[in-house]
């Protein structure tokens, strides 16, 4: 879905408002996608996935598509960059298809953490490229949310020095499902980028449902030393498929492409080229997922628990138990939730799921908080 079309039906269905009001998922005509088996084994509420996709029309690309399988990936690239390019209104060059864009990350993580580069992140985020450019030398300054769980922007800017060589900022952020204010994002990055690379991790982007909030690809397409990830992986329903991909300025991209090691698959191609084209399955989703929100807010709000409303597909909420103790508990009711985000080790994080599996969860908090 262009961002254009994206705008323009946020305001039409006035997610901030109520959905309820517009006569729910009727009024769209939108399909429930259905499964052939029911999943086993606990509700998987952990890893924020996004438990509908593959779409049905997703589905019947990929099984069209076994007979390739024999095949290499390469080709079927060109059909697939111009249209992630036309979605972000950039040129074919700014594009760098990655196997999720954890690989993505990764990637820019070595490129820039060689030889000692320091990078500075919020703390607790999203840890994959942090990690990985630790194990090649780079030094990590981790700077601590605020009181609000947002990252903490001037803490962050009084880190940044002539060593400095990437700033990480993952908005939505994962864990906490806090959103920067707009403006103060922008103006960070275009205060930043002549001293630092600036990385917007933007996989929760489609689950913000202000209508006017832009992704820093508009910073991109102004020629400022900014990476943008996004991936399939989520709103998509994809994460199994692992494809994601870097917007970049050309000469940046190609820095990138030639530090990409696994590169994606030729279903996840084909997979991906689908969901572009599938509007209705986009809007399901996200649809859906303020449902499971609202029943999960609900379910915190009856017990008591405070909680951060998220612009992800998960809800960050404060337990005042030890998180490994409510793991376990939770685990033994059937339900796996979030692992534990250091330093905040009395929190748990848990991931949207179908409507009944929320449920399931929201039954077994109460009986574990109980």
């Amino acid at each position: 879905m262009r961002n254009i079309d994206r705008r323009n039906w946020l305001r039409t269905v006035g997610l901030s408002g109520g959905f309820a009001l517009l006569g729910g998922f009727e009024s769209l005509a939108l399909e429930i996608p259905q499964k052939s088996a029911k999943e086993k084994g606990p509700v998987r509420l952990s890893s924020n996935e996004n438990p509908y996709g593959p779409s049905k029309r997703v589905r019947e690309v990929i099984a069209k598509t076994f007979d390739d399988a024999c095949r290499y990936p390469f080709g079927a690239l060109s059909d697939l960059v111009p249209l992630i390019a036309e979605k972000e209104g950039v040129t074919k060059d700014h594009i760098v298809v990655t196997g999720g864009s954890t690989e993505g990350l990764k990637a820019v993580g070595l490129t820039y953490g060689l030889n000692g580069g320091e990078l500075i992140a919020a703390d607790p985020t999203f840890q994959s490229m942090l990690r990985y450019g630790e194990t090649f030398g780079a030094h990590v300054h981790r700077v601590p949310v605020d009181d609000k769980m947002q990252h903490d922007l001037e803490a962050m800017s009084r880190r940044v020095n002539n060593k400095t060589s990437l700033i990480f900022i993952c908005n939505p952020n994962n864990p906490t499902g806090t959103l920067l204010n707009k403006d103060e994002l922008k103006d960070f990055c275009t205060s930043h980028d002549n001293k630092a690379m600036i990385f917007s991790d933007e996989a929760y982007y489609d689950f913000i449902t202000e209508p006017d909030y832009p992704s820093m690809v508009e910073l991109v397409k102004q020629g400022r030393n900014v990476i943008v990830s996004k991936t399939f992986s989520k709103v998509y329903g994809l994460a199994g498929m692992r494809i994601g991909y870097l917007v970049a300025r050309p000469d940046i991209a190609t820095r990138l492409k030639a530090i990409v090691m696994a590169n994606t698959n030729i279903l996840a191609i084909e997979a991906a080229k689908e969901a572009l084209r599938d509007d209705e399955f986009y809007k399901f989703s996200i649809l859906k997922n303020k449902e499971a929100k609202d029943i999960i807010y609900a379910t915190l709000d009856n017990l008591e628990l405070p909680y951060i409303p998220s612009h992800t597909n998960f809800v960050f909420f404060k337990t005042g138990r030890p998180i490994q103790e409510i793991i376990k508990a939770m685990q033994k009711e059937g339900v796996l939730i979030g692992r534990p985000f250091p330093p905040l080790l009395d929190w748990a994080r848990i991931s949207t799921g179908t409507i009944e599996q929320v449920r399931q969860f929201s039954n077994a908090l109460k009986k574990v908080m109980a």
